[in-house]
């Protein structure tokens, strides 16, 4: 690692020497790479550093490699900067601290929190009903707390497959109805009258667990920004759960992520107004990412039943819409 920055740790976290330790993982594409760092002579015994190193030939994993996949990665790293830097949650959307942030040439460094050693040190790949449960939590009071708040220096539109970044995709559709759709059912989930900010990958990978499953904090802030909530939560419950459990769970979920959202957002906002519309939206959202999953990779495993027949659902609202 550069002089320059294990300089940069040491100051920002008073240490008098750092040691490399494990990493955590390497970044989407060959970007870099997430570290854990342990330190001597401060409070901390260790931090997290996400190193981005912008690659002379970036390999996209699905074959998606264009100078627009390229673009719209350092956009989201400068994003993700800027919402550590300058954004904060509370304890009931728990996120890392972030202790310094620099970047130099083609290369950045965020310097966070160590979560394991704030006591969220369980990783899952697989959830049961508590789980999911403390997840949705996260997401209701996250979109409560930013609740009307503008994504300044953030996304404008959350989301990493939102339509406007993914023309690639649209055009690899084969769905020729739900192609010509996608314009409409982007537009409704844009224009919503209750916008948060939302995370925009919050699938289950991006969730520390309590050794008890209780409490969660979240990373991964590439794609925060403006929206609907409920892009969070339809990917979040696509990302752990099969089409059978989709069916059967989703509406006892829906319930208390709503319940939890009415506890966390501040006074003066009509909260039944904001469920009606974003429970409309919930299919939406989930078409929406349908959508780009049919483009993006039409084997992947999230396309089953449920999704289709949402999908039914929202192009039958669409059609008898422009009917009218």
């Amino acid at each position: 690692m550069k002089q320059q920055y294990q300089d940069v740790i040491l100051q920002a976290c008073g240490a008098s020497s750092l040691r490399v330790g494990a990493e955590i993982q390497t970044l989407w594409s060959g970007y870099g790479e997430i570290v854990r760092l342990h330190l001597e002579g401060c409070e901390r015994p260790s931090v997290v550093i996400k190193h981005i190193k912008f690659p002379e030939e970036a390999k996209h994993p699905g074959g998606w490699n264009t100078d627009r996949s390229h673009t719209r990665k350092v956009r989201s790293y400068h994003v993700e900067t800027n919402w550590y830097q300058n954004y904060s949650t509370n304890q009931n959307c728990r996120i890392p601290a972030c202790l310094a942030a620099c970047s130099h040439g083609d290369e950045m460094l965020i310097v966070l929190e160590d979560l394991d050693g704030a006591g969220y040190d369980q990783r899952r790949t697989s959830v049961k009903d508590g789980e999911i449960k403390a997840c949705l939590s996260w997401l209701a009071h996250f979109h409560g707390l930013f609740l009307g708040v503008a994504p300044q220096g953030l996304w404008t539109v959350g989301t990493y497959w939102h339509l406007e970044t993914r023309p690639d995709e649209l055009k690899a559709m084969d769905d020729a109805e739900l192609k010509a759709a996608a314009g409409d059912i982007d537009r409704i989930l844009n224009e919503c009258c209750f916008k948060t900010i939302v995370h925009g990958d919050a699938k289950l990978a991006n969730f520390c667990f309590s050794q008890n499953g209780q409490d969660v904090a979240a990373v991964d802030f590439q794609y925060v920004g403006g929206g609907c909530g409920m892009k969070d939560v339809v990917y979040f419950l696509g990302s752990c759960m099969e089409e059978k459990e989709c069916e059967q769970r989703v509406p006892g979920l829906l319930d208390h992520y709503f319940s939890e959202l009415r506890l966390s957002v501040k006074e003066g906002v009509d909260l039944d107004a904001l469920e009606k519309e974003w429970r409309e939206l919930f299919a939406f959202a989930w078409t929406d990412f349908h959508r780009f999953l049919l483009g993006w990779m039409p084997g992947h495993w999230k396309i089953n039943r449920y999704s289709k027949r949402l999908t039914k659902e929202v192009l039958h609202k669409l059609k008898h819409q422009h009917n009218k």
